[in-house]
């Protein structure tokens, strides 16, 4: 873990408490015990183990936890609503009848986009380079195989669904892959916020500050389109500057964001 992320690892019960110890051992990070996050005030965050995991600011004003949830909530209402094969994402990817390409999320964070294209038929592996949103990320995969067993809609995403082992780098473990070997890459780098707006939900300037911004994001593009097959696909705020300076070859344009897409090879008609 860095130094200058002020985190500690609590429990939610003493029931937790030995896996909180294991979690902050694994991420070397303080262990504070069962306290309340409102009564914390030696860190500004901490990573609560409970039935989930969940990143918390604390304090008693702190807005609420950041935690991965593929199964209830915003997931599963665009998982039933969001508009199928008719969103910018999936015509980005180049989804359609009959070809559902695998896509590596080689900046997964929270999973969210990564459980959307697993949703509409792909097969997805997340790569995610930071400890705390690895330790996140693999909770929620954890959560939703164990619903998937007995519910029978979740069950093919699940199996869509796979967590590579952490990595120091994204960059260098696409460098390390095969030249045109991942049919679709997929790219999201975390852009430094400048909304102060209320636009931003409260937890997730929270998440921001512990994540921080991909400073190296650039670096990411020539990898990821040397092993893509079909094509690279960059997530970007709609005024931001192109990827590492390079001109995609299509975009897709919504209202506060976009999607460049770096083509290779055409994807099947």
């Amino acid at each position: 873990m860095s130094s200058s992320v002020q985190l500690a690892v609590t429990a939610a019960t003493s029931e937790f408490c030995s896996q909180a110890e294991a979690l902050a051992q694994q991420l070397q990070l303080p262990y504070l015990g069962e306290t309340p996050e409102k009564h914390i005030d030696c860190t500004p965050f901490v990573l609560k183990r409970g039935e989930r995991l969940q990143l918390c600011a604390t304090g008693r004003k702190a807005p609420g936890p950041v935690e991965v949830d593929f199964v209830t909530g915003a997931a599963a209402h665009r998982r039933k609503f969001g508009g199928g094969k008719g969103q910018q994402i999936a015509k980005a990817v180049g989804i359609r009848s009959g070809f559902y390409p695998q896509v590596l999320d080689a900046t997964a964070g929270l999973g969210r986009d990564a459980f959307v294209l697993a949703s509409l038929g792909c097969e997805v592996r997340m790569l995610e380079r930071n400890p705390v949103v690895y330790a996140l990320l693999e909770d929620g995969v954890r959560r939703l195989r164990e619903v998937a067993q007995s519910d029978p809609e979740l069950a093919p995403i699940a199996a869509r669904v796979q967590l590579e082992p952490a990595v120091d780098s994204a960059a260098a473990w696409l460098a390390e892959q095969g030249s045109e070997s991942i049919p679709v890459v997929y790219l999201d780098p975390m852009f430094p916020s400048r909304d102060k707006s209320a636009k931003v939900k409260k937890e997730m300037v929270a998440f921001h500050q512990v994540v921080g911004s991909d400073e190296d994001a650039d670096s990411l593009l020539a990898p990821a389109f040397a092993a893509c097959y079909y094509r690279t696909v960059v997530k970007r705020p709609r005024l931001a500057p192109d990827l590492n300076g390079e001109k995609p070859s299509l975009r897709f344009e919504g209202k506060s964001g976009r999607f460049d897409v770096y083509t290779r090879h055409g994807v099947p008609g």
